[in-house]
């Protein structure tokens, strides 16, 4: 099998820099998505598309 490897990465909160339980992939699009951050314990929410990731509107 022989699979085509996708760049992926874990999503970090915006505000402590801390890693979070979110892992997106080059192909992901998350519009106003409520991220949690359980190191800082606050949801932010955020747009990400093509591994960049901005705060919401």
């Amino acid at each position: 099998m022989d699979e085509e490897r996708e760049e992926s990465r874990w999503v970090h909160c915006p505000v402590c820099g801390g890693k979070t339980r979110v892992k997106v992939y080059e192909d992901t699009v998350l519009v106003r998505f409520p991220l949690y951050c359980p190191k800082c314990k606050r949801e932010v929410r955020v747009d990400v598309v093509k591994l960049k990731m901005v705060l919401s509107k």
